[in-house]
């Protein structure tokens, strides 16, 4: 707060367009920016399967909540987006994002990494909220950054009891094991429809602001809400690829399950239904997700929510 009243009497000098210049560009390495995105992909890959479900449902959210403080709380909306029209590097960037990543995932060979480029879809997402720099749309942002906390790390938790039980991360390791591992791959399913923002999920409600906030762009508006639901269709693709895999393959040829008791257990299927428990419930009962979110958009937006 102090920083902020301090800014203000600078006004647009060289030194605070270089210092927010910096600040954006370091917190979008952090928050894996398209294209600031590299090191995502082999960090979730290659992580131990419980490290890459904390760092899918927690790494890119914080980054996204400091970015959204430093942009509205310190720097100012009207500085920002006024004077440096900030949005005409993010809204490019974020397409991008949803485009590029939903595409890379599509044609992934180790499930993993298909969630990781997914993620980086989904942070276009977020970006894209803070970018149209209006109620809805920061709304969006904001409660994508819960709902995709949820879904991806509910997602990852499904693939950690995968590979406990086949030893294995690789989709040509998965045939037939949706009926080996039933809950665990029932609950990939679910949060894979978060992810394509089927209703009833939570990532139909954040789409629809998204979506909602585009269209009171104008024209431009129609050419964004077109792009976010064809990014969802990219995700019906790389969603389907999977539960094909799961269910509709033949097992055989496919590793035994090992591990503990060589299926699921309880410990692992818990906290996996309880995350992508949430999925569901958020995407019916929008109080405490939505409305929190609006509550806070407004207010960085200084105006009535």
């Amino acid at each position: 707060v102090d920083m902020a009243e301090r800014l203000r009497a600078l006004g647009a000098s060289r030194t605070l367009l270089v210092a927010l210049a910096f600040v954006v560009v370091g917190i979008s390495t952090k928050l894996a920016v398209f294209p600031l995105h590299q090191w995502l992909p082999n960090a979730y890959t290659y992580a131990p399967a419980a490290v890459s479900a904390f760092l899918a449902a927690t790494a890119t959210k914080v980054s996204y909540y400091v970015l959204v403080r430093i942009v509205f709380t310190v720097f100012g909306a009207a500085f920002a987006f006024g004077r440096l029209h900030l949005e005409l590097l993010l809204i490019p960037l974020s397409v991008a994002a949803m485009m590029m990543g939903s595409l890379a995932a599509i044609y992934q060979t180790n499930i993993k990494r298909l969630l990781a480029y997914s993620s980086i879809a989904q942070v276009g997402y977020m970006t894209l909220g803070l970018a149209m720099n209006s109620v809805h749309g920061l709304t969006g942002g904001l409660v994508h950054m819960v709902n995709h906390g949820l879904m991806k790390g509910g997602l990852f938790l499904a693939v950690a009891t995968a590979g406990i039980c086949v030893g294995s991360a690789k989709l040509a390791d998965f045939h037939g094991l949706g009926r080996r591992l039933p809950w665990s791959m029932a609950a990939f399913v679910v949060g894979g429809l978060g992810l394509i923002g089927v209703p009833g999920t939570v990532g139909f409600i954040s789409k629809w602001y998204l979506v909602v906030a585009a269209l009171e762009k104008g024209r431009l508006g129609l050419v964004l809400a077109f792009l976010i639901l064809l990014s969802s269709l990219l995700a019906v693709v790389y969603v389907w690829k999977v539960v094909e895999i799961l269910y509709a393959k033949p097992a055989e040829g496919a590793p035994a399950p090992r591990g503990l008791e060589r299926s699921e257990s309880l410990r692992m299927v818990i906290p996996t239904w309880i995350l992508i428990g949430a999925t569901l419930y958020f995407g019916v009962r929008t109080e405490w997700t939505v409305g929190v979110a609006r509550q806070a958009a407004a207010q960085l937006l200084g105006v009535a929510p």
